[in-house]
């Protein structure tokens, strides 16, 4: 009972520090099965299919990366063909140039100085063309889960409906991913830093929508200082 009335008591109005954790409990028993929506099957596979999906939907990259990946399954496969060859194999992705030079000077890097294996340290990963830290972070927590908790430079991947999620919660008001993020890292537990990002992604798809939100759908609208409700 008191809990319920303290549950109840909480509103949009609420300090952060009082909010949150409800709204993160809330969001978790939203969408208990929030995951990657990427397909792969090793590091490698991971870390390109992330720089693809710059730009792209999920849905298009796996549809890419279904024939990409029989084709390419080494990172010397990926320099073996000319460049032109693997941009016509990206381009459906969209800019398809950039990418594939991130692609490219990704794997060019692993041969040379990571021995042929994609890293797995933020720290490294990082060094790789076309990976921030975002990319770094949903790499590690993907390919390397074993990591996650012991990193010190690992954190949580801020992706657009992250920011945009996170923004309307009243979580940040910042603007800059790399902001956003240590303000998501000062409120989310630790062992919440992975998973929780594919919580806000679900939960901005599906409801907290670009530009007009579904906030009578919402399960925190009353825990939301954005709601229209």
């Amino acid at each position: 009972m008191g809990r319920v009335m303290a549950e109840r008591a909480l509103t949009a109005r609420s300090p952060l520090s009082e909010r949150a954790p409800e709204v993160i409990r809330l969001l978790k028993e939203a969408y208990p099965n929030a995951t990657v929506a990427l397909k792969f099957s090793n590091p490698l596979e991971c870390l390109i299919a992330v720089i693809l999906s710059a730009q792209s939907t999920d849905k298009k990259v796996n549809e890419v990366t279904e024939m990409l990946f029989r084709k390419y399954r080494t990172p010397e496969d990926y320099l073996r063909v000319p460049e032109s060859e693997l941009a016509v194999d990206l381009k459906p992705t969209g800019f398809f140039n950039q990418k594939t030079r991130a692609v490219r000077g990704a794997c060019r890097m692993i041969v040379e100085e990571f021995d042929g294996r994609v890293p797995d340290s933020i720290a490294d990963l990082v060094k790789l063309p076309g990976v921030a830290r975002k990319t770094a972070n949903i790499v590690l927590g993907n390919a390397y889960p074993e990591k996650l908790l012991t990193d010190p430079d690992a954190g949580v991947a801020v992706d657009t409906h992250v920011r945009r999620v996170s923004q309307r919660l009243g979580f940040t008001d910042q603007k800059d991913p790399n902001k956003i993020e240590r303000d998501l890292m000062a409120i989310l537990p630790r062992e919440d830093w992975f998973g929780f990002t594919y919580v806000l992604i679900d939960h901005g798809r599906a409801i907290c929508k670009a530009p007009t939100p579904h906030c009578e759908e919402c399960p925190v609208n009353h825990l939301c200082p954005s709601s229209r409700v």
